[in-house]
């Protein structure tokens, strides 16, 4: 695990604990670690080990003149031949050459003329390396085999197979990976308002779901097999596999994910992860949340819909009349009616009295228990009705139907 922290501008406080702790949430663990600002003495050394050899020179141009990323104005520096002995250091880019690799993820070769690569700065004046330097200096020191980036960093490369060149190092496999888009179009940024890590986990997804969905997002198996955990993924990865166009990201294949995995969580791991999420729902006794979960498992999406799909049993429902059928006014009495005559309160009872009163007054089986849902949970989308009502128990039944019933 490495940490780019060279540009001290784009600095989080506890941005490095908070990398740390998401990587263990997703069971994602590391052997060596490194921090690029602990390690500066390294890329000082490999940079003016260029000066001393003629492939980089000292800059002294004011920050102003220089793009964000590094790269000069024009593609030439002006100080590259005033022979200056401090200040930033730049790559010497050569003239007229060619300098090419094979893209792993691409499966192609890929080549520039330097006749178009910029005069890269590779160490800035205040001693911090600039990517461009920092990366190959570790991708060397830590033995690194294989390098994945994204697509948009292709055209840094020939900076970087130069610095290779130059400092004597072997280069690695090197592929590219595709972008994941906004559904709106362009990449997905947080600039456009997209969710980071945290924020979807927060929003009720599960560690295992997003890990299946993004990498699914750029690799594909030969089989289609959709459900891949940590384990599954490792040993059926194939690098040919890699995706070569940009997915975009579906939201609607998310939640399936996640209702997925969900599913696959035992009925008391689900219910402790909801005591977690809901203050309201620890409240509860016991029995009653493992039965509350059992009915809503099959149901949601996120975590978080546990509000949406139970909190009614521990918030008694404003209901809108307006979502009533037009024979609510006849229904609500009538269930009223049976309900309180139940002296045996249980679910075979419940049905059967219910269902005999629906025969006999020759109702609409769906409308009847639609209009009997709105009135107890305040929503038409909830557990099955009778079930919720057995565990809200017969008395806070009849109290919330005769708030409701004309």
């Amino acid at each position: 695990m490495r940490i780019e922290d060279t540009d001290k501008k784009r600095e989080v406080e506890g941005g490095i604990e908070e990398i740390k702790n998401l990587l263990k949430v997703f069971d994602l663990n590391w052997d060596e670690f490194y921090i690029q600002s602990e390690r500066l003495d390294l890329y000082k050394k490999a940079a003016e080990k260029m000066v001393d050899e003629g492939n980089a020179f000292y800059c002294q141009c004011e920050a102003k003149n220089a793009k964000e990323d590094g790269f000069s104005d024009t593609l030439r520096d002006p100080c590259r031949d005033k022979g200056l002995i401090s200040g930033a250091i730049k790559l010497k880019v050569p003239d007229g050459e060619t300098v090419s690799f094979k893209d792993f993820v691409l499966r192609e070769t890929v080549e520039w003329n330097t006749d178009v690569v910029f005069d890269a700065t590779l160490l800035k004046s205040d001693g911090y390396p600039t990517y461009h330097l920092a990366v190959v200096v570790d991708d060397h020191d830590m033995k690194i085999s294989h390098i994945l980036r994204g697509h948009d960093w292709l055209p840094s490369t020939p900076i970087h197979l130069l610095v290779y060149k130059y400092l004597g190092y072997d280069f690695p496999e090197v592929g590219h990976l595709t972008d994941i888009l906004d559904p709106e179009g362009g990449k997905l940024s947080k600039r456009k308002g997209s969710t980071s890590v945290r924020g979807l986990l927060n929003d009720g997804y599960l560690p295992e779901a997003l890990f299946n969905f993004v990498i699914l997002c750029g690799w594909a198996p030969k089989n289609n097999r959709e459900l891949y955990s940590l384990e599954d993924f490792v040993e059926a990865f194939e690098a040919d596999g890699f995706q070569k166009s940009n997915p975009v990201f579906n939201r609607e294949k998310l939640d399936w994910f996640n209702g997925e995995y969900i599913r696959k969580l035992s009925d008391e791991e689900l219910c402790a992860k909801f005591e977690i999420l809901n203050s309201k729902f620890t409240e509860v006794d016991k029995n009653t949340k493992l039965q509350i979960t059992k009915l809503i498992k099959d149901r949601i999406k996120k975590i978080t819909d546990l509000e949406t799909f139970a909190g009614f049993f521990w918030k008694t429902p404003e209901v809108d009349i307006n979502l009533f059928g037009e024979n609510y006014k006849k229904h609500l009495p009538d269930a009223l009616q049976v309900i309180e005559g139940i002296n045996d309160w249980n679910l075979e009872n419940l049905n059967e009295k219910l269902i005999s009163n629906i025969k006999e007054k020759e109702y609409k089986t769906g409308d009847f228990f639609m209009d009997l849902r709105i009135a107890i949970t305040g929503t038409k989308f909830t557990p099955p009705v009778n079930d919720s009502m057995i565990l809200l128990g017969k008395e806070e039944v009849v109290n919330r139907l005769k708030k409701v019933t004309p």
